[in-house]
C-alpha cells in the first residue's frame, strides 16, 4: 500500500503507514497541522465551553419534557460512552441506554454496562444485530483486504440509535465520540462508513447473503432523520475537561465499572482487528493516531508516546487465542484466516464508492446550515 520512503512528523508520531500523509517545510504533518487549526478549537475551552453546555443541557430537557426519555446514549461498556452516561446523571437528563448487541461483546463489557443502568437508575435497551447477516458482511469486509474491518458495526450503531430515538420521539443522541482522544484519524485507515455504494460493492462482490435486516445510515437515513424528524447528535465530552484516566478512576471507583484490558477491547472483534489485523496486514498501528491526538491535546510527549512502539501493538500468545475464537465465531478455518493476512491489501479507492458526490452533499449541508450549532453534526 505504501511505496513512500519512510517518515515521520516532527511534533506528532504518524507516519507513512498513512499513505497520503503530506509534511510540510517543518516536518510538521498535514494530520497535527488540522488539529490545530481545525479541532483544537472543537474541544473543551474553559468557561465558553461550560456555557454552550448548559445551552445544550436546558434544549434536551425541554425537548424531553413530558417524556419519559429526552435523549439516547449508545453505550458499549467503554471509557467514552460510560463516562457520557456519567455525566448525563450529574446534568439531570434523563436518557435511555442504548447497547449495539453485535454478538461480540466482552464479558466485562456487559458486566460494565449492566452496572452503569442499575447504578445510575437509567433504563437499558439492547439492539441486536441478524448475527448470520452482519457475519457474512464481516467477513466480506476481510476478503476485500480493506482496512474499512470495522464499518459493518460502525454503520449499524448511528442506524440503531436513530430508529430507537426516533421511536420514542427523542431529538437528541448523545455519543461518546469526543475530539480529545480521536480528532486524528486518516481516511485510508478508515474510510466514511456512510458510503453505502462502498458497502454495497463489497457486501455483492464478497458476501453471500442479501442483507434484508442489517440496518442501513446512508445519506439518505441520515437526511431523513435529521430534518425530517430533528434529531440531533451531540458530542458532550467535547464541552467538558476530558482525560481518559481520571474518567477511569471516576466509573471504577462510583459505578464499579472495570477495565477490559486495551483500547476497544469491549468488543472482542474490534480489540483483534485493531491490535493484531490492521497492524500486521497493513501497517496500521492505531496507537500513532490516539497518541498524535493527546500530543496535539497536550496529554502526553513526543517522546512519551515515541516510547509506546517499543512494545508491539499486541501479545503473541494472546492473539493466538483471539484469531482461533475470531476463527471460530466466523467460521473460518485457519487456512482461510491466513490467506487473507496474506492478501495484497487494497483501499477504499480501489473499489467504487460516492466519495466525490457525498462531499459535495456535506458541502451543501454546511451551507445552507452555516456552522454547526453544539457541534453537533461532526461528520
Amino acid at each position: 500500500m505504501n511505496e513512500k520512503e519512510y517518515r515521520i512528523c516532527n511534533r506528532c508520531v504518524m507516519d507513512t503507514s498513512d499513505v497520503d500523509i503530506v509534511f510540510d517545510e517543518k516536518g510538521n504533518c498535514y494530520h497535527c497541522n488540522g488539529y490545530y487549526t481545525r479541532i483544537a478549537n472543537r474541544v473543551y475551552k474553559g468557561e465558553e465551553s461550560d456555557r454552550q453546555l448548559i445551552d445544550i443541557i436546558e434544549n434536551i430537557k425541554a425537548s424531553g419534557k413530558g417524556k419519559e426519555y429526552d435523549c439516547v446514549i449508545g453505550i458499549s461498556g467503554g471509557i467514552d460512552s460510560c463516562y457520557v452516561a456519567y455525566i448525563a446523571k450529574q446534568r439531570g437528563l434523563k436518557p435511555l441506554l442504548v447497547h449495539m448487541d453485535n454478538g461480540w461483546n466482552s464479558e466485562i463489557s456487559v458486566k460494565n454496562i449492566k452496572n452503569i443502568a442499575q447504578i445510575l437508575g437509567f433504563d437499558y435497551e439492547s439492539y441486536v444485530l441478524d448475527w448470520e447477516e452482519f457475519k457474512d458482511l464481516q467477513l466480506a469486509f476481510l476478503k476485500a483486504s480493506v482496512p474499512e474491518i470495522e464499518t459493518p458495526i460502525d454503520i449499524a450503531i448511528p442506524a440503531a440509535l436513530h430508529q430507537i430515538a426516533a421511536q420514542h420521539g427523542i431529538k437528541y443522541i448523545i455519543s461518546g465520540g469526543n475530539f480529545a482522544t480521536e480528532g486524528i484519524l486518516p481516511k485510508t485507515w478508515h474510510y466514511n462508513a456512510k458510503d453505502m455504494t462502498y458497502l454495497d460493492y463489497i457486501q455483492d462482490n464478497f458476501g453471500t447473503k442479501k442483507l434484508k435486516k442489517f440496518p442501513r445510515f446512508g445519506w439518505k437515513e441520515e437526511a431523513y432523520y435529521k430534518v425530517v424528524k430533528g434529531i440531533r447528535i451531540i458530542y458532550m465530552l467535547n464541552y467538558v475537561p476530558y482525560n481518559k484516566a481520571d474518567a477511569m478512576r471516576i466509573l471504577e471507583t462510583e459505578l464499579g465499572w472495570k477495565y477490559y484490558g486495551g483500547k476497544h477491547y469491549e468488543s472482542k472483534y474490534t480489540g483483534f482487528v485493531q491490535s493484531y489485523i490492521l497492524p500486521e496486514k497493513f501497517n496500521i498501528d492505531y496507537r500513532r493516531a490516539t497518541l498524535s491526538t493527546q500530543i496535539c491535546a497536550g496529554e502526553v510527549s513526543r517522546e512519551e508516546a515515541l516510547k509506546e512502539f517499543d512494545k508491539k501493538p499486541y501479545d503473541p500468545v494472546k492473539a493466538k487465542e483471539e484469531q482461533d475464537y475470531v476463527c471460530k465465531k466466523l467460521g473460518i478455518s485457519e487456512a482461510t484466516f491466513k490467506q487473507i493476512m496474506a492478501d495484497p491489501p487494497k483501499l477504499y479507492r480501489d473499489y467504487p464508492n460516492s466519495e466525490k458526490a457525498l462531499n459535495r452533499l456535506y458541502d451543501i449541508y454546511r451551507k445552507l446550515t452555516g456552522s454547526v450549532k453544539y457541534q453537533a453534526e461532526a461528520q
